[in-house]
């Protein structure tokens, strides 16, 4: 285990503070903790340390002191961003329509040794790539340490755009060891500076820090077709968040909508238009930043889109240090019952796809156990967000299952609702996440999307029997199928028992087919037909 040293230049910053404001702080005495110092004109200033925020001083911040601090640091960019020369400091302003500064949030920068130990392996394997994590996460502290470390042995450049990663000045910051530093005149030209690295300074590896438009996405991609190794960050709390994200989703591939043919569409399981990735990843593996001692890392950034999009996302990898500091390794474990589950015609996921599920042997992400005929199903109590409540009702009266529809979501084992709801990531999606509750996201208001989340909700296809009429009705069905798509008006199958029947009115579905049931029992059957 490498212990941690950290340098953060704090005096530095408290310099350019009002006196009345470096005093407060260091009455307080918990500069380890301190994350940033906020002014802003005519409201009381205020400390944001680790566990919370301090008021300094119940006297408001006058313009005078907007204007003390302003003038002691230097000249502020394009991105309203300055910095004091040869720290790590940032000091963020907030104008007015007349461009006059009326608030200042100054972050303390901090060079963290020994921060990227915990990925390390990863770091120097040669492969691009991506961290990814929200705002003051420590995404950047561990950019720096990645580039200090590639650079005592490769070649490597660092595009620094609001010259966070080595600080205000000509002269880097030494944490950033022997990397070069390139600065970005304006933040819309960081796409350019990328290229320009490329061609003018024969980098082994490009570190850069938030990548944040569509260009830069772009030239990142451009850069890793040229065989450097990318290493970047990017915000967003999970790979679901980036892959929503119409501005970034390139960096893993993007996503597009494919029209499938008949057969394929049949045999994937699938309606005819599914998503899919669109080209290769920029980023080979990509790292969760969850907290500052806690990583998920997708080894295949490919392998996870693919499977995000089938509805079945895999697990990552979980490193975190212990209270004693060790560095622990989650490997999760290989699902057999996903590799097995076809692929469904929505997209499927829980609050938190990333987290170790406490049972890993079952079918993942379901509340309920696999099915087995003769059995009775247990009720599960869903809360349709969006989704049609008597369309729901149909899907489940048709297929048999016992769901109860919840009137709030505190009364619900279930959330399911529209992928157009769920990209807006209303409260409700947000308390479900919170609450750890299962999430299913349906493409459309149809009967069919809601027949299919319920038979993967209830199981429906995780059972596993012994039952000799089985093959010979799915063969028939195949038959009939086959016949009704020759042209033939309609065909009734056999009568079978309830649970094979779901399946032949599942398969009937697949083949763009209408199916009903008909009669009593012992004698249900299943009639299927063209639409």
């Amino acid at each position: 285990m490498t212990q941690k040293r950290i340098t953060d230049n704090l005096t530095d910053l408290l310099d350019v503070l009002p006196p009345e404001i470096t005093s407060a702080i260091d009455k307080i005495n918990r500069p380890d903790d301190l994350l940033e110092i906020i002014l802003d004109l005519g409201r009381t200033p205020s400390a944001r340390f680790t566990d919370g925020e301090v008021v300094l001083s119940e006297q408001e911040v006058s313009p005078t002191e907007i204007d003390y601090v302003v003038s002691r640091i230097g000249d502020y960019d394009a991105d309203n961003r300055a910095g004091i020369e040869r720290t790590l400091h940032r000091i963020s302003a907030i104008r007015n329509r007349h461009r006059e500064i009326i608030g200042l949030t100054c972050r303390v920068g901090r060079a963290v040794y020994g921060t990227i130990d915990i990925i390390q392996d990863i770091i120097t394997s040669g492969t691009s790539v991506l961290l990814l994590g929200r705002p003051a996460v420590g995404k950047t502290t561990m950019l720096r340490e990645a580039a200090r470390i590639l650079a005592e042995e490769k070649r490597v450049v660092i595009v620094d755009t609001s010259n966070e990663i080595a600080g205000d000045g000509d002269v880097p910051h030494p944490a950033i060891g022997r990397a070069r530093r390139m600065q970005v005149r304006e933040p819309t030209l960081q796409h350019e500076v990328m290229i320009e690295a490329v061609e003018n300074h024969n980098p082994e590896v490009i570190v850069i820090d938030e990548i944040g438009r569509e260009l830069e996405a772009i030239a990142a991609r451009t850069i890793a077709e040229r065989g450097v190794q990318l290493i970047g960050t990017a915000h967003g709390n999970t790979l679901e968040n980036l892959l929503l994200n119409p501005t970034l989703s390139d960096l893993i591939g993007g996503i597009e909508s494919v029209t499938l043919s008949d057969d394929e569409a049949r045999r994937r399981g699938t309606q005819k238009t599914v998503l899919e990735r669109r080209a290769a990843p920029t980023f080979n593996i990509l790292v969760e930043i969850l907290d500052r001692e806690r990583l998920a890392v997708h080894h295949d950034v490919s392998a996870a889109v693919d499977a995000m999009l089938r509805g079945r996302p895999l697990h990552p990898e979980v490193r975190y240090r212990d209270k004693d500091g060790e560095i622990k390794i989650e490997i999760p474990r290989a699902s057999t019952a996903a590799s097995r589950a076809p692929q469904s015609g929505y997209r499927r996921q829980t609050a938190l796809p990333t987290a170790p599920q406490n049972n890993s042997d079952g079918p993942p992400y379901s509340p309920t156990a696999p099915h087995m005929p003769g059995k009775p199903l247990a009720p599960i109590r869903i809360f349709p967000f969006g989704v049609a409540r008597n369309r729901l009702r149909q899907a489940s009266k048709r297929l048999g299952v016992p769901s109860v529809l919840a009137d709030s979501l505190g009364d619900a084992e279930v959330l399911v609702t529209l992928r157009s709801n769920f990209r807006k990531r209303p409260r409700v999606v947000k308390d479900a996440e919170n609450r750890r509750m299962p999430i299913y996201v349906l493409r459309s208001n149809t009967v069919n999307q809601m027949e299919g989340f319920l038979i993967d909700l209830y199981n429906l296809r995780s059972s596993s029997f012994d039952d000799p009429s089985m093959d010979k009705a799915l063969e028939e069905t195949n038959s009939a199928i086959q016949r009704v798509l020759d042209g033939t008006r309609s065909i009734d199958l056999s009568p079978t028992s309830s649970y094979i029947r779901r399946l032949q009115h599942q398969m009937a579905r697949q083949a763009n087919l209408v199916s009903h049931s008909y009669g009593k029992e012992p004698h249900r059957r299943v009639r299927i037909f063209r639409n």
